[in-house]
């Protein structure tokens, strides 16, 4: 595992073909992920959550995540596929941007472009803020996601509502690695006091999760305790923590 800071993000390789890049601004904004050279053709990067454009602070999300990508040779023009954990502006305005560069194909869960098509765009709108527009390629299902030539990278997909209706994680078996999104945190949890968000069904998305023999958590957000939870024990430990919120 390599770690590097660039800028408003920290970037690092948790293996070989994953980054993550770690926000450290200001204001509010998540962590990305990007699967690399695993899809065959000319945009073979895999983007799981590109996060803001830009934030409550005017920091520029969008273009710093675009630099530290390039500081490690990868384009943003290169990307064939994003993945949204969720549909909130945090995880999921940059899409358009990226759509507008690469043509990108973008995949959530139904239950979540349901939610981002109604309640969500409502409740947005009260704050004068624009959910973000895009057209789903397919829809994300509970079971496998094979990325790439001979699968290359082969995915697990866990429907995890409650911090939205339609969040999802990601878990790579091979790498033993779990992508949260805002499910779980080093030390926390996701709110979910917006709309559908719910205490009971996270609670229970968060038994499933800590079924799974994990090596390594990529939570969407960092916390003051942290951001990356690794080695097999402090996986375990941080469910264990995170079960007394809810």
């Amino acid at each position: 595992m390599v770690s590097r800071f660039s800028g408003y993000y920290n970037s690092v390789q948790l293996v070989d073909g994953l980054h993550c890049y770690v926000w450290q601004g200001r204001g509010n904004n998540c962590n990305s992920c990007l699967f690399t050279n695993v899809l065959r053709g000319e945009r073979p990067h895999v983007l799981v959550d590109p996060g803001h454009v830009t934030n409550e602070f005017s920091e520029p999300c969008f273009d710093y995540l675009v630099k530290a990508m390039g500081k490690d040779g990868f384009k943003v023009d290169d990307i064939g596929l994003i993945i949204n954990t969720h549909t909130h502006p945090d995880h999921c305005e940059a899409n358009e941007k990226i759509v507008e560069k690469s043509g990108a194909w973008v995949t959530l869960s139904g239950e979540e472009d349901e939610f981002r098509n109604t309640l969500g765009k409502k409740f947005y709108s009260m704050f004068r803020m624009k959910m973000p527009e895009f057209t789903p390629l397919f829809y994300l299902e509970e079971g496998g996601l094979n990325l790439g030539a001979m699968d290359k990278v082969q995915l697990q997909v866990f429907l995890a509502p409650g911090h939205s209706p339609g969040s999802v994680c990601l878990y790579w078996p091979k790498e033993k690695i779990l992508i949260t999104g805002d499910v779980v945190f080093y030390g926390s949890i996701g709110r979910t006091d917006f709309p559908s968000g719910s205490l009971s069904q996270l609670k229970q998305s968060i038994d499933r999760l800590s079924q799974l023999d994990v090596e390594c958590l990529v939570p969407g957000h960092s916390t003051e305790l942290g951001s990356i939870v690794k080695g097999k024990k402090n996986v375990e430990r941080n469910f264990q923590a995170v079960k007394l919120f809810v």
